[in-house]
């Protein structure tokens, strides 16, 4: 069963799976010693149609927060699955539904591998999770001046001119309180509908805020001087152990709430 994805997460986690990877977005980097022999097709915004038809695939695997309702629609010739993740508490589900594809397709293994990760997170979506103090704070590359003792709420940061932050509702803020950080506040100014905010100014923010600058899509890490001049408590975090919904983020919500895998 020859699979293409265009959903960086699922990219890593059909690997893990054993299922038969043909064709990868450019965003796709893991597993990195594998990925590189893979065809791109595209990006999650867009694709080489014409790439993908010379695949032949058997399954082309999309999401809704991923990738864009013209790509599914463009398709429209090929067999897809197209998931919705948008919490913690939707992956157990989503990974049921694609080991469904799978089972329909005969790759039995495949499919059990997928049940098995559904499993999981059905695990860690009913353990219970407690607030925890920054300096305890999962997910944290590096602290920018001193550790904060405790923390109204959270600002993560994704993205810089404009300053984009998540709000409720996303899959990152969902990983970020399932791990014990602070709740992320809702900051949706001019658009009470977006996800996703634009923030005029980050130094407008309520006291108490403690930012936290994702090390993907923008590589926060490396723009440092950028944002050391903040008035706030900061953070470099690892912005896919937060965003990846696949089997990255779900290995490291289990660390952090000591959930053990056998």
């Amino acid at each position: 069963m020859k699979i293409v994805s265009f959903v960086p997460s699922w990219t890593e986690t059909l690997f893990a799976c054993g299922a038969n990877v043909v064709g990868r977005t450019r965003f796709c980097v893991h597993p990195e010693p594998m990925v590189k022999s893979i065809a791109v097709v595209g990006g999650t915004k867009d694709l080489k149609l014409d790439v993908v038809r010379s695949l032949a695939p058997d399954l082309v695997l999309l999401d809704r927060e991923e990738n864009t309702r013209e790509m599914a629609e463009s398709l429209g010739e090929f067999r897809t699955c197209v998931t919705h993740i948008r919490s913690v508490d939707d992956c157990a589900g989503e990974s049921a539904r694609i080991a469904e594809e799978f089972a329909r397709s005969s790759a039995t293994d495949v499919a059990r591998k997928f049940e098995a990760l559904g499993s999981r997170w059905m695990r860690v979506s009913e353990t219970p999770s407690a607030m925890r103090a920054p300096r305890e704070w999962p997910g944290v590359i590096e602290w920018i001046g001193e550790v904060p003792p405790d923390a109204a709420a959270v600002c993560y940061l994704i993205w810089r001119d404009p300053w984009m932050a998540v709000s409720r509702g996303t899959f990152i803020a969902s990983v970020l309180e399932k791990v014990g950080v602070s709740p992320t506040r809702d900051l949706q100014p001019g658009n009470p509908a977006s996800r996703y905010p634009v923030i005029e100014a980050l130094e407008d923010l309520p006291s108490g805020t403690i930012l936290l600058f994702s090390s993907e899509p923008y590589p926060f890490g490396k723009k440092k001087s950028e944002i050391a001049h903040l008035p706030f408590p900061k953070a470099i975090v690892d912005g896919e152990a937060f965003s990846w919904f696949g089997v990255r983020s779900l290995k490291f919500i289990e660390r952090s709430l000591g959930i053990r895998h056998e």
